[in-house]
């Protein structure tokens, strides 16, 4: 057995010599590697150990004996015990290096191209820009009603005041609800019996037109008193635009089933994003910072170049934000995505917009552009990717391959996915661009967009 040169329980002075992949500091003890929660690069600290493995451990900050001036207290009070931010003890400019090191990183350890990754675009004032919140409901240890967020790494949920990433009326309306369902006796969502009816109140904030979607959460269709609950919340709060009863009966960590009953409006909310409007529903995928992500497609319309004879394959469109963006730009614009209620927003969208140049299909990507290139011959000379965190799968990537458009923007909110797809194409494709953006501050994610040319054929 490998010999592990720290104990359990036992303390070490140690050095911090690196942040890791969710901003964790990295220690060495005789080549062992230790992560550090809280610890910053430069650093020198005293650290319990408190699990080991073969080939990791992993440390807690007994007492930090030389700090970094990147260092600062954070601003929050639910900090150390609520999972939502992982960087609040950093000052923010610092964070956007930290998540440069972490592309670039990957990008020497995986990829044969030599690449320097470019400085982190960060926001401008980094505070309540998340559009969309999630609040569990439950009960507290006096077996009172209570939201918030969930504890880090388990379903205890914290109370939450003033949450510095969260839209301030977001928690606003959260409480509120609180305060009708001790007033009309409807009860909180028992994970572990299955009883009880309020599970999650879940907003959606649109940024640029202040319109707001609430969601009730409900483990069963009957919820007491509703036509009260919406009449307070409406005088309570005037620029909720819908109301929306959605409905979760299963077993599940999943937030929202699969059905909605709309209790006030059309149960859509619309926001704009740069000269386009755009329509969302209670199901359907939006960018959860909507200032960032501006900037995020304005550089992948300038990384593409695109021009009005190009062909545009937008995979894994969502609700079209992108595909629309670029729409102007180009002769066509084609959209695959698997949510039927999102390619119904997205035709929705291209409507509202008046764009007659896009065309969207609801299907999975891997079956969907198989079907495109093969049976239907479309040939795509610029192809955007916006996949889940897991990635291309490899049927995609051969697709992508044998279909060979002269440029590929791959849009990640996984940079370890990405890396690993890009070492599949880089034999057809230069990598010339890798631009970090932090569309969620303070905590470790970090999205990429990078650009791909497909490499000469006379040349190789």
């Amino acid at each position: 057995m490998t010999n592990i040169p720290v104990k359990k329980n036992e303390e070490y002075i140690v050095d911090i010599i690196d942040n890791g992949y969710e901003g964790e500091g990295i220690a060495k003890i005789e080549n062992y590697t230790l992560f550090i929660p809280g610890a910053i690069k430069g650093e020198k600290i005293r650290v319990l150990i408190v699990k080991t493995n073969v080939s990791h451990g992993f440390g807690k900050i007994l007492e930090i004996l030389e700090e970094v001036d990147s260092r600062i207290q954070s601003d929050c009070l639910t900090y150390k015990r609520c999972g939502g931010c992982n960087l609040r003890h950093i000052k923010y400019e610092d964070t956007l290096q930290i998540k440069q090191n972490i592309v670039q990183n990957l990008v020497n350890k995986h990829l044969k191209t030599s690449i320097n990754v470019s400085g982190t675009i960060g926001m401008d004032s980094p505070y309540y820009y998340r559009n969309k919140a999630q609040f569990p409901v439950g009960y507290n240890k006096n077996n009172e009603i209570i939201t918030g967020v969930y504890a880090n790494r388990s379903h205890d949920i914290i109370p939450t005041n003033g949450c510095l990433i969260q839209n301030k009326e977001a928690e606003r309306i959260a409480k509120f609800i609180i305060e009708l369902m001790k007033k009309y006796n409807i009860t909180a969502y028992n994970e572990k019996t299955g009883k009880g009816m309020i599970r999650h109140i879940v907003t959606k904030v649109a940024i640029k037109t202040n319109e707001i979607m609430c969601i009730i959460v409900s483990n069963q269709e009957n919820l007491p008193k509703e036509n009260n609950i919406v009449r307070e919340l409406l005088k309570q709060f005037p620029n909720i635009k819908t109301i929306v009863k959605n409905i979760n009966d299963k077993d599940t960590n999943v937030i929202l089933g699969n059905r909605n009953i709309t209790l006030y409006g059309d149960g859509y909310i619309y926001d704009e994003l740069g000269e386009y409007t755009f329509e969302i529903s209670a199901l359907s995928f939006y960018q959860i910072n909507p200032i960032q992500t501006e900037k995020l497609y304005n550089k992948a319309i300038e990384l593409a170049e695109l021009n009005k004879d190009d062909i545009l394959l937008d995979l894994y469109c969502g609700i079209g934000t992108i595909g629309i963006f670029a729409s102007k730009y180009v002769k066509k614009v084609i959209g695959i995505e698997i949510v039927q209620e999102a390619i119904e927003n997205a035709k929705r969208n291209a409507k509202i917009n008046n764009i007659s140049n896009v065309e969207f299909i609801c299907g999975d990507v891997e079956e969907s552009l198989d079907n495109l290139i093969n049976i239907n011959h479309v040939k795509p000379s610029v192809i955007y990717v916006d996949p889940p965190r897991k990635g291309l799968d490899n049927k995609t990537v051969l697709n992508i391959i044998n279909v060979k458009p002269e440029k590929i923007i791959y849009i990640s909110c996984n940079p370890a996915t990405l890396v690993r797809d890009l070492s599949k194409l880089e034999a057809f494709y230069n990598i010339t661009e890798m631009q970090p953006l932090d569309m969620f501050p303070f905590t470790s994610h970090v999205e990429v967009c990078a650009l791909l040319e497909l490499k000469n054929c006379q040349s190789s």
